[in-house]
């Protein structure tokens, strides 16, 4: 039955009012992504809009369902709905890109986007929850994990709230980041604190502790396992004293988006400052977090706390210069 798999548990139960509108919504939501797997192409097109508008139209209420307690069938189409939305995010990012691109100045039409008002205000509550919780200078160097092929929060942050900034787009699709070059190509001064860079962020190392804020995408680690790993590399790698603001999803929103559980990004090696769940237009969840400062380290240490193990890319390293060590010993004349 839908609503025990709803609920993860075998036993009947009692259907109150609540209940059943979960299991309508879960219904609902199972059915259209049934239909969206069936579409022969994810690009965008009038059936691809109207599935998709459907989709989002449903989730954006708020609602009590728990996605993390869904039955096993469940959370295996809420999986595969996740990725499905994540391909057709990318190729309207990248059909849009390519139209921006055909205009002498492609910043000035960004509002082609149909979702351009969403970043704006994403970028609007993330910005004010940075500036309240972790207060200081500006930052100067900024860094956005999965920028993709139209980087609408970079070019937002940068243009309307950190005009000082630089900022460095990771994204592991080198097609996307010449896609995200043209928009910036006739705005020297924008250009000119923009760059794009083709790397898994699992493979950036010295670079990271650059940065004074790191932002990460919502589609970067779309299983839970993995988004712990990213989380874990960036805090083994960021500055103490650094920011991380990380995107997740609460209630129906997260058939759209993986949900980030605040304890994983603790466990990285944050602090988590400030978790916000909006309701309006805005469809990601933002988590605000800090690396400790050294002083914050020491202070865990001499209360006995427990310091979890390096990440696999900091032991291959260790072990590299060790090899490298052992090595020029064996070559000293004896």
């Amino acid at each position: 039955m839908v609503d025990d798999m709803i609920m993860g548990k075998e036993e009947e139960e009692e259907i109150m009012p609540e209940a059943e509108e979960e299991e309508v919504l879960v219904r609902k939501i199972s059915g259209l992504a049934g239909a969206i797997a069936k579409l022969p192409s994810l690009s965008p097109s009038p059936e691809v809009n109207a599935l998709f508008t459907e989709l989002v139209t449903a989730c954006i209420p708020p609602s009590s369902v728990d996605v993390e307690a869904l039955g096993p069938e469940l959370q295996e189409m809420r999986a595969r709905l996740i990725r499905l939305c994540a391909d057709a995010e990318g190729l309207l990012e990248a059909h849009y890109s390519d139209l921006l691109a055909g205009f002498d100045n492609p910043l000035e039409h960004l509002g082609l986007f149909p979702y351009f008002n969403n970043y704006i205000l994403l970028s609007e509550l993330e910005h004010g929850l940075l500036s309240r919780h972790v207060p200081g200078p500006p930052p100067a160097r900024v860094a956005f994990v999965g920028s993709g092929p139209l980087p609408l929060s970079s070019l937002v942050l940068a243009a309307r709230h950190l005009p000082s900034a630089c900022f460095d787009n990771y994204d592991i699709s080198g097609d996307a980041n010449d896609r995200a070059r043209r928009l910036v190509r006739a705005d020297a001064g924008l250009g000119s604190r923009m760059a794009f860079r083709t790397s898994d962020v699992a493979h950036v190392t010295r670079d990271m502790a650059a940065y004074d804020v790191v932002f990460l995408a919502a589609l970067v680690g779309m299983a839970a396992e993995d988004k712990a790993r990213v989380v874990e590399h960036l805090g083994r790698h960021m500055a103490p004293g650094a920011a991380l603001v990380v995107r997740s999803a609460h209630g129906a929103r997260g058939f759209l988006y993986p949900v980030v559980d605040p304890e994983e990004i603790r466990r990285g090696g944050f602090d988590v400052l400030a978790v916000h769940h909006p309701e309006g237009e805005v469809i990601n969840s933002v988590i605000i977090a800090r690396k400790p400062l050294a002083s914050d380290v020491a202070h865990a240490h001499a209360h006995g706390a427990v310091l979890s193990r390096p990440c696999l890319c900091c032991e291959m390293e260790a072990r590299a210069h060790q090899k490298m060590e052992e090595v020029a010993l064996e070559q000293l004349p004896s």
